[in-house]
This record gives structure tokens, C-alpha cells and sequence, in this order.
């Protein structure tokens, strides 16, 4: 009987590993945003020719003593407004996690978001 416990341990391991291979088969990419010239403004056409999808990390760089980095909804993005409760960040080096669907980033110093410091990334 211990052989076959055994034997079953060995093989349930073996399938949660082959799973979890399976599952997380493509890494996650990380992206600059804005590139070499970091996340300012005219930033909004930097997703042009870009393919994201959900776990993808996007690095904002960026003089924290005149930007930020707001996400916010499509009403937010669209009216360049940051929505009351809008996760806000601010350390000129900000790593944030795409989930599926279209993520909306804006720079909340007034005027900056409408001088296209702002980004709508779609993630497959």
C-alpha cells in the first residue's frame, strides 16, 4: 500500500506540474512606457503597433515632482478626471499589472493628461 500512495503523490505532482507549465507557458512582458523617453507627455499614442495581454507589467518612469500616474475608468480617461477612489501612483518608478480587458492611465496634474499624458492599453 505505501508504494501505491507513493505512486499517486508522484503522479498528482506530476499533473499540477504539467498544469502549471501549461498555464503559465508565455511569461508576462514588461514595458516602458513611453520607452526611453518615459511616461510624458504626447505618451498617448506610445501603445501604437503594440500587442499586450492580462499579467503584462507596465513601468512608469517619470520626475515624480511634476507627474503622476492615475488609473482610471474610460469615463475618467475620456474627461481626463481621476474618478473619487482612483489608485494613484506616484513614485516615478510605478510597476502596475494589466488585467484583461482595456486598462486607462492618465497624469492627473491639470493639463497634463489633455497635453496626451494619458494611455488606453487593451490586454488580450
Amino acid at each position: 500500500m505505501a508504494a501505491q500512495g507513493k505512486s499517486r503523490v508522484v503522479a498528482v505532482a506530476a499533473a499540477a506540474l504539467v498544469l502549471c507549465v501549461l498555464l503559465h507557458c508565455a511569461e508576462s512582458a514588461v514595458f516602458t512606457v513611453g520607452d526611453r523617453g518615459g511616461w510624458t507627455f504626447n505618451s498617448n499614442t506610445w501603445t501604437n503597433g503594440k500587442r499586450f495581454k492580462a499579467g503584462d507589467v507596465l513601468v512608469f518612469k517619470y520626475d515624480s515632482s511634476a507627474h503622476n500616474v492615475v488609473s482610471v475608468n474610460a469615463a475618467g480617461y475620456k474627461g481626463c478626471s481621476a474618478p473619487r477612489g482612483a489608485k494613484v501612483y506616484s513614485s516615478g518608478n510605478d510597476r502596475v499589472t494589466l488585467a484583461r480587458g482595456t486598462n486607462y492611465f492618465i497624469c492627473s496634474i491639470p493639463g497634463h493628461c489633455q497635453s496626451g499624458m494619458k494611455i488606453a492599453v487593451n490586454a488580450a
